[in-house]
């Protein structure tokens, strides 16, 4: 049965988000908490920058299987659909670990991290000891995203949040047992925490989904709803989300390499965890409304009105909560200093990129609207494109301001990252006029605020 039809009140839109919104939150609590285990363990500024780049190209390779969560939640309706999909992303997990064991050949992680992006020898050499510890990551990534989005299709959003609840938990101990017990640099502390946290909520999400993966076997999650499905046309829809997920994500290994040769470098690199996990905090409440909005929007965006005000209260609200953090100087000392052990040196050093970046909260809520109505309405080489836009956005700008007008690196990377996400929103918006219209159901105009409706 599909819990997802029905009227959409505010009331219920806030009870279908919350426990995705609590998921999200509790992965983006990850960042800040081994950050801050990083921070106390031995040669804080090498380990921290380490463990910066290794996430930066977990996040890369792990790319192809990122959408595999909004892709079960469109596509799965019944068995068939089910078990191509799952076939599907099986295939894309091997093909993303073999990726990773061939970046770990010595000869090309030497010409890839050290030739290439200019890393540092001392951080080169830690990042390689993570990125192993990191091995099983694409794999549980993928596993877990695609029993996830069948548990959304279904409606069960809560069983997501509790595999998270699991995950946090294992990271937590894992990250434990490395700061006590093995004695291993801090940036292995972080890949093995993150490693084992996300194994450990894949084989949990595994038991979760169970009973939805027999029901979809039995008989589907709509009525009416079977279908022929080829792998093709599975592979032609997953293709831009696929494509789209790896330009996006090039993102932050692309200003690992820029940061690298800039002013400050060893500094920028060291704080750029630390700022991007405060944003990644407040942002996850709007990655967490893209699903939402993909299972509620309806199938001729009849609900797309309620989501909008939704998403307006949304956007507004993680965007002054990070405003508070960021130009409240009793708040961002006690992240900087207390809470993620930075020195001043380097709190300063993350206090501009901070305050840079609060617009960015809001534009995650305003993308992941658009990108539901590009997915509900299968145009989904807009958002390819407007992937493709953020990335040579971003490039340009930190090339005009770290290296043509010399600012410090971390300052560049996210003025330039603000700058990428503007120009892809503003790119969508276009795109998402057009696919309302042609559905026939709800205009969509720019509204004051700079939001879809």
């Amino acid at each position: 049965m599909n819990r997802t039809t029905g009227p959409r009140s505010q009331r219920s839109i806030l009870l279908f988000w919350a426990p995705l919104a609590a998921t999200w939150i509790m992965m983006a609590s990850e960042g800040p908490f081994l950050a801050a285990i990083i921070a106390r363990l031995p040669f804080p500024t090498f380990n921290l920058a380490a463990y910066g780049v290794a996430f930066a190209l977990a996040i890369l390779i792990e790319a192809p299987v990122i959408m595999l969560m909004s892709a079960a939640t469109s596509v799965v309706k019944d068995r068939e659909s089910f078990i191509k999909l799952r076939n599907f992303s099986r295939a894309l997990c091997l093909g993303t670990t073999v990726i990773l064991l061939v970046v770990l050949i010595p000869a090309i992680y030497e010409r890839l991290i050290v030739s290439l992006m200019g890393v540092p020898r001392e951080i080169a050499d830690l990042t390689y000891g993570a990125l192993w510890f990191l091995l099983p990551w694409p794999s549980a990534i993928g596993y877990r995203r695609f029993l996830q989005g069948v548990l959304i299709r279904s409606g069960r959003t809560k069983l997501v949040a509790y595999g998270t609840v699991i995950r946090l938990f294992a990271m937590v101990a894992a990250a434990l047992v490395g700061f006590f017990v093995l004695g291993i640099p801090g940036a292995w502390v972080g890949g093995l925490s993150l490693a084992t946290g996300v194994t450990t909520e894949a084989i949990a999400a595994r038991f979760m989904a169970a009973s939805t993966v027999r029901s979809i076997l039995a008989g589907g999650l709509d009525s009416g709803d079977a279908r022929e499905i080829t792998y093709w046309e599975i592979a032609k829809f997953y293709y831009p989300l696929a494509l789209t997920s790896l330009i996006g994500l090039t993102v932050q290994p692309m200003l690992t390499f820029f940061m690298g040769r800039s002013i400050s470098p060893v500094e920028s690199l060291a704080v750029f965890p630390v700022v991007h996990s405060l944003s990644f905090f407040f942002r996850s409440l709007g990655l967490a409304f893209q699903d939402v909005a993909i299972a509620l929007i309806g199938d001729r965006f009849e609900h797309l009105h309620a989501l909008r005000r939704f998403a307006i209260g949304l956007g507004v609200t993680t965007s002054a909560a990070l405003a508070l953090v960021a130009f409240t100087p009793p708040l961002s000392n006690l992240y900087f200093r207390d809470v993620s052990g930075l020195s001043p040196v380097l709190a300063g050093f993350a206090l501009t990129p901070t305050r840079l970046i609060v617009v960015l909260p809001a534009l995650s809520v305003l993308l992941s609207l658009q990108r539901a109505i590009l997915l509900v309405g299968r145009r989904t080489h807009h958002i390819t494109v407007a992937s493709a836009v953020e990335v040579g956005t971003v490039a340009i700008t930190f090339v005009s301001l770290g290296w043509g007008l010399n600012f410090v690196g971390a300052t560049a990377a996210f003025a330039a990252f603000v700058a990428g996400r503007i120009t892809s929103t503003a790119y969508l918006s276009w795109g998402c006029r057009g696919v309302v219209t042609s559905h026939g159901s709800t205009r969509i105009n720019p509204s004051p605020e700079g939001r879809t409706e």
